[in-house]
């Protein structure tokens, strides 16, 4: 069998399902962290499998997502300029701003291009030395080193006429102010494979140790999901804390030391606003000082933070696990991915997109 066969396999994933329902004694709600478990879970049904007892939320695990809306106004506002290539991943073409998208500008006329790795941002600069290439660099730690490569690239060959736009944020500090809510009714994490494969898991211990809640390390795959669940809920029961490691087969305790190095060598730890959950202390990543020359912000003018809040849908209670989509009133009419109103139904990896994909067009209830 396969490797992607087996943590796909139906019978592991319902023994699993079963060895839950077997074991849960009371309710549980976990969050899972990530965008891409998101879909899975909703694309598979894995919800659907488990016991009325243990909830899934889906926490702000969609880099898209979380990106402030001053930084997409930022964006736009580079790309209108005529002397500006905008570069930027697929995803965030369409990302709404307070008057617009970086898609629609493109359509105006402006130079944006989509790229498949900012390496690629490298190319255009040296390709186009009479103009200004920007990058526009979002995401959590998992693309952070690739991102940290290309600015060190960038100085090491001279690039005058390259910058980043740098909106990177850090998962920790995100699950810290989830627990501090006087909201929060989350008791366990299933926490970003992906994410842990670049950074380890040694600083999810001390937040599981502080809020006593288990964090469990988990992969992707249908299979991977269910035994994150399955491991997450025995801790619950027997009254542990812990961080486990269920992806194990990609994920290391202190991660990839290189890529941790090249993202200290380009990047300094600094606070950052997230859509959705507002300003969180320390938990963003800026260009270090020796760096500066390739700061946009620098470069072109700052982002100027306001605490403007769109109220046309619950984008920002679903990034914080405190509504599901379907309990928005314009989730599935006012607001699709033809006609998104948020992120969580722009962005590929944002909740609201799977579940309407997927057909979950209705509010669906456990009890």
């Amino acid at each position: 069998m396969k490797l992607r066969d087996e943590y796909r396999s139906p019978d592991l994933a319902h023994s699993l399902a079963q060895k839950i329902a077997r074991m849960v004694t009371r309710p549980w709600t976990l969050m899972e962290v990530c965008g891409g478990q998101t879909h899975a879970i909703v694309r598979y049904g894995i919800d659907r499998l488990l016991p009325p007892t243990v909830s899934l939320v889906h926490g702000p695990g969609c880099p898209v997502c979380v990106t402030p809306v001053e930084y997409v106004d930022k964006a736009i506002e580079l790309a209108l300029r005529r002397e500006i290539i905008l570069c930027s991943f697929g995803d965030m073409l369409r990302v709404p701003g307070s008057h617009g998208d970086l898609l629609a500008v493109k359509a105006r006329g402006a130079d944006v291009r989509v790229v498949y790795s900012p390496l690629d941002a490298l190319t255009i600069a040296k390709a186009n030395p009479q103009r200004e290439v920007m990058f526009f660099a979002v995401g959590f730690e998992t693309t952070a080193p690739a991102n940290a490569m290309a600015a060190y690239r960038a100085r090491q060959e001279g690039l005058q006429n390259f910058s980043m736009l740098v909106s990177h944020v850090l998962v920790p500090p995100a699950l810290r102010a989830i627990l501090d809510a006087p909201t929060n009714h989350i008791q366990g994490f299933l926490a970003a494979g992906h994410v842990c494969t670049i950074m380890g898991f040694e600083e999810y211990e001390p937040i599981a140790a502080h809020y006593h809640v288990p964090i469990v390390v988990t992969g992707f795959e249908p299979v991977d999901i269910l035994e994150g669940i399955y491991l997450c809920v025995r801790q619950l029961e027997a009254g542990r804390a812990e961080v486990e490691n269920q992806y194990a087969r990609s994920v290391r305790r202190a991660g990839n030391l290189p890529a941790q190095k090249m993202m200290r060598e380009v990047f300094q730890v600094r606070p950052r606003r997230w859509r959705g959950l507002g300003d969180i202390g320390e938990s963003g990543l800026g260009l270090a000082e020796t760096y500066a020359e390739l700061d946009a912000e620098r470069r072109f003018g700052q982002v100027d933070l306001n605490d403007e809040q769109s109220e046309d849908c619950m984008s920002g209670l679903v990034l914080r696990g405190e509504r599901k989509p379907t309990e928005c009133p314009a989730f599935g009419g006012r607001c699709t991915p033809e006609h998104p109103l948020g992120v969580t139904m722009v962005s590929t990896e944002g909740a609201c997109a799977a579940y309407y994909r997927y057909g979950r067009l209705r509010v669906e209830s456990k009890s």
